[in-house]
């Protein structure tokens, strides 16, 4: 079996402590998830790149996608969007925003140009929280654009991966840990429960890449 690549791509949520590791992956999610696999598949040759860029909205992403993902042929591509695109709205109402409407429309040419380019498998992650409070108005805003991520997810036979339900599903709880250092970028909890959310709900996908010879 041909060396595999899997690429991750978002925001500072998936880029976290990239620029202080000497692999380039971080101290994130996708690091959890490379050490798991890389137990798991010690056999197989593979490699996993991190595309997360801090602040970066769905826009940001389409403008960099031929050189970040099209151009290096991923044959796994994992999105992790959106978190920026409703805080920009509550941080920076004066800019130009991308709301709901607009955000659906770039994300499914992102995905369009996937399929007709290199045609990798796709994992799309739903945005996870604005605050540790389920009725906060980032989380509230959020709605829409998990319900998108899922509805394009469907559309595309995509893994989608439900962060934004696992994390409200946790907080609701109550038991005093956090997830978060500032109610967006994870701790070490937060971490973790992405990284399990996410390796639960693309185990079929990545069974698929790695178990076949």
């Amino acid at each position: 079996m041909g060396k595999k690549r899997l690429l991750f791509i978002g925001d500072s949520i998936t880029e976290w402590g990239i620029q202080d590791d000497p692999e380039r992956i971080g101290v994130n999610y996708v690091r959890l998830i490379h050490d798991y696999l890389r137990i798991t598949y010690s056999d197989r040759n593979f490699e996993i790149i991190n595309k997360g860029i801090g602040g970066n909205r769905i826009v940001d992403l389409a403008a960099r996608w031929e050189e970040d993902v099209l151009q290096l042929s991923p044959d796994l591509i994992s999105i992790s969007i959106g978190i920026n695109d409703v805080w920009r709205q509550l941080d920076q109402p004066n800019i130009e925003q991308v709301f709901p409407k607009h955000f659906a429309v770039i994300y499914e040419q992102l995905i369009e140009r996937v399929k007709d380019g290199c045609g990798s498998k796709i994992v799309l992650m739903e945005p996870t929280i604005i605050e540790e409070d389920e009725q906060s108005s980032g989380n509230q805003k959020l709605k829409e654009y998990v319900e998108i991520v899922r509805r394009l997810g469907d559309k595309y036979d995509a893994s989608i991966v439900p962060t934004h339900q696992v994390f409200l599903d946790y907080i609701q709880k109550r038991n005093g840990y956090h997830l978060t250092i500032d109610g967006v970028h994870m701790n070490a909890r937060g971490n973790l429960l992405m990284a399990k959310t996410w390796l639960e709900s693309a185990k079929s996908t990545c069974s698929a890449l790695f178990i076949a010879r």
